[in-house]
């Protein structure tokens, strides 16, 4: 056993040590070449059957915690990795099998030598017992009790019992008015239904097949949509199927998201009481289609549109099956119904358009049309005439405010991402921004870029969330925009300026040839963007692939957030995953504040020329992603991941937290969630890990979210963010949950689990309801 201890140590002593000189050479941390000569000594040492080995192994342990607690304090996960193996390795050294051949051979010196190992294991137990007490990425805080506010003319269309929306109402805040269910109360949530779909992942599927829905509650019913476009109604207190209605979507791994993340109600104004179509849902598909079903049946509304569907591909340039699509509710108001839509990303620069259209809810007639390739000509386009290929798109969700006949819509890129050099102006003016439109022509009334140049994917992913905030005694028309980047804007939504400071800051330089940085990016004072990274930030389970990590952040291009893409490789952090989705956040118009789930990884891009506009370099098969066909580059894209698969970045990965929309101040912010369905066992530790799918928040004062990538749903107390109670679902929950009264008096929590093709969480077809017990 001596022997082998020994030959691990120079193994060990050899691999940290190639790295090691490697990290060095690009300007890093000199710490492994110290511990390597240490592990070489004492392993050669043991081979000699000195005793003296365990010193100088002691000596490699006390360093090692020493510069562990330089570089990252007393920060757990941190510490681990740098000194776990190292103390495994020192307890075996201990063992008689290794103690006693060095015992018998040298008396008094194996004592002094094995004394000194046990101390510096001891400290080094001290040290991560002590680390365990504390959480250092903690901020601690409450929010201050809520004074009277009146809620926002968005909050008060829709009452209060009821989920009229993807975000509850036409402003999208995920707030809800019912307080039966409260912090003192939530634990005792039950299980009160549960219902599947049917509808689940076939092979034929693309990668990122996805359960992303909000079920909408209306006039009794509960709707629901599936991955593949399959709309059904529920009785909300049972879970019973009402109707189904599929509209025969199939599959085409040519859409890069199948997915579906509502539906939409509204009761036709004139329409008789309780006839046909009176009130109805509209259904957007992924093969372009937009259709209108009765509320209460689900039969076709035949009167709307084509025998009761607007064909979506109409005018669109550069149309295949599966490149162009909505995945996101339509938002209806003022008797229209307006779509965006999703374009693929990053195939080629020969893409459709991004246009936003107006229907008339009630027969399909186009009424405008808002094309970001073409913006001043709303009116309906002429039969014969394509809308502007590759514009910028809102494949997003909608939000709007009636009293203002504003529309507001978050902007995506024009493709590629990557690669900017040959953007229109008008790309460049709308795309990764916030635009507001005029209801009744869709004429722009404002425009507030969140992105300058975007290089980086960097969408403007949610639904625009309208609040009225309370400033020196007036009540001023509010918008919050959650971003990937993490900065949460505040505006007037009557202008677009900001309410809160937005500053414009260097950023790093140096596109590739062909294309050009922008010089500053906006940052708004309510902000959850990381902190840079740094070398001493990356992780690993061992020191080994830590080291691997470090070299790797040596290797890349780094200057952070907005580092541009490159031929070499770049960070890009947070990365296109987001600190905020398509999920956003919670708003809550009485407290004033936001509800928040951030998320932390980074990703590496490198681009790679292309030397025509056939050849594959990135992708496998068919539908081509990232090749950018037309562009002067591919690109290729994955997270930044360790050998084993861990993510080279220290956790949390995710967190829970709560900010104030007047000041910008983060008030709390915790760790969320556990490696239990990430780790290869079932690990309870609370790491904190990344998440996809929006929070809501109650006037209760409890929060609930289900979309971290372990498979819970949980409740938080608003005003602490501490966690109340946790159900385990039986696949990933990366939805929005809802909430809603039902005729029974009881408030229900409603949620999907179905999982993200993108996050590898396992697939299902569940909707799961949770109430207090009945009184």
């Amino acid at each position: 056993m001596k022997t082998v201890m020994a030959v691990i140590l120079v193994l060990l002593g050899l691999v940290v040590g190639f790295g090691g000189v490697w990290l060095l050479a690009l300007g890093g941390s000199p710490y492994y070449v110290m511990a390597a000569a240490g592990l070489l000594v004492a392993g050669l040492l043991l081979l000699l059957g000195r005793p003296t080995g365990l010193l100088v192994y002691a000596l490699v342990i006390a360093g090692s915690l020493g510069w562990a607690i330089y570089e990252v304090g007393f920060d757990w996960w941190q510490l681990a990795p740098r000194g776990g193996l190292l103390i495994v390795l020192g307890l075996l050294m201990l063992t008689p099998w290794v103690r006693r051949p060095l015992a018998r051979r040298s008396g008094k010196a194996w004592g002094v030598s094995a004394l000194a190992l046990v101390a510096a294991i001891l400290a080094s137990v001290a040290v991560a017992v002590y680390s365990m007490t504390i959480d250092v990425h903690q901020i601690a805080g409450t929010v201050p009790e809520a004074e009277a506010a009146t809620l926002p003319p968005s909050e008060a269309t829709v009452v209060p019992a009821e989920w009229h929306a993807y975000g509850r109402t036409p402003g999208g805040s995920h707030y809800s008015p019912l307080t039966a269910i409260t912090p003192a109360n939530v634990a005792g949530l039950q299980k009160v239904w549960e219902y599947h779909t049917g509808d689940v992942r076939v092979e034929d599927d693309p990668e990122e097949t996805t359960y992303e829905v909000t079920p909408t509650l209306v006039d009794g019913l509960l709707y629901v949509c599936t991955p593949h476009q399959i709309a059904i109604a529920l009785d909300p207190l049972t879970g019973s199927e009402v109707w189904r209605y599929d509209p025969q979507v199939g599959v085409n791994k040519q859409r890069q998201h199948q997915t579906c993340r509502g539906l939409s109600y509204v009761a036709v104004e004139g329409a008789a009481a309780g006839s046909v179509c009176a009130s109805r849902v509209l259904l957007p598909t992924a093969d372009a289609r937009l259709i209108a079903l009765d509320a209460k049946t689900g039969s076709v509304c035949t009167g709307f549109g084509d025998n009761g569907a607007v064909n979506l591909a109409l005018n669109m340039p550069n149309f295949y099956p599966g490149s162009y699509y909505s995945t996101s509710p339509p938002v209806v108001a003022g008797g229209l119904v307006i779509v965006g839509g999703a374009v693929n990303d990053n195939v080629s620069t020969t893409e459709p358009s991004g246009v936003i259209r107006a229907f008339d809810v009630a027969t399909g007639a186009l009424v405008w049309n808002f094309d970001s390739g073409n913006p001043d000509e709303t009116a309906p386009i002429a039969a014969g005439l394509p809308y502007v290929g590759n514009s910028p798109n809102a494949w997003s969700l909608l939000s709007v405010d009636e009293q203002l006949d504003m529309v507001y819509a978050p902007m995506g890129n024009a493709p590629p991402d990557q690669y900017g050099g040959d953007r229109t102006p008008e790309t460049e003016r709308f795309s990764s921004s916030v635009t507001a439109l005029d209801l009744r022509t869709g004429q722009v009334r404002w425009v507030f870029q969140a992105v300058h140049h975007d290089l980086w994917d960097m969408d403007t992913p949610s639904q625009p969330q309208l609040v009225d905030l309370a400033r020196d005694g007036e009540t001023v028309p509010a918008l919050v925009q959650a971003t990937k980047q993490g900065d949460i804007y505040v505006l007037d939504r009557r202008t677009g300026e900001p309410l809160l400071p937005v500053t414009e800051e260097p950023a790093p330089q140096g596109a590739v040839e062909g294309d050009f940085t922008a010089p500053t990016q906006p940052t708004s004072a309510l902000s959850f963007k990381p902190e840079p990274l740094r070398e001493k930030d990356m992780w690993g389970a061992t020191p080994v692939d830590q080291l691997y990590c470090r070299i790797r952040f040596r290797s890349l291009n780094y200057e952070g957030r907005y580092t541009p893409p490159s031929t070499r490789g770049s960070i890009v952090y947070p990365g296109n995953f987001g600190t905020f989705n398509w999920g956003g956040v919670a708003v809550d118009p009485v407290r004033q504040i936001v509800f928040a789930t951030p998320v932390y990884l980074a990703f590496i891009v490198k681009l790679i020329p292309r030397a025509d506009d056939t050849t594959s370099y990135v992708s496998e098969s068919e539908p081509g992603f990232n090749e950018n066909f037309g562009a002067p580059f591919a690109a290729m894209m994955r997270p930044f991941w360790s050998p084993i698969g861990l993510p080279c970045q220290a956790p949390p990965w995710g967190y829970v937290a709560a900010a104030d929309l007047n000041t910008g101040e983060v008030i709390w912010q915790h760790r969320n969630g556990t490696v239990r369905d990430l780790s290869p066992l079932p690990l309870p530790f609370e790491m904190g890990v990344p998440g996809i799918g929006g929070p809501i928040v109650t006037a209760g004062g409890v929060g609930f979210h289900s979309g971290t990538l372990d498979y819970f749903v949980r409740a938080f107390d608003v005003s602490d963010g501490r966690e109340l109670w946790r159900e385990r679902l039986p696949a990933g929950g990366q939805a929005t949950p809802m909430t809603f009264q039902g005729s029974d008096g009881r408030q229900y929590v409603v949620v999907v689990a179905g999982g993200h093709g993108s996050t590898g969480t396992a697939a299902g077809d569940a909707i799961i309801a949770y109430a207090l017990p009945a009184s």
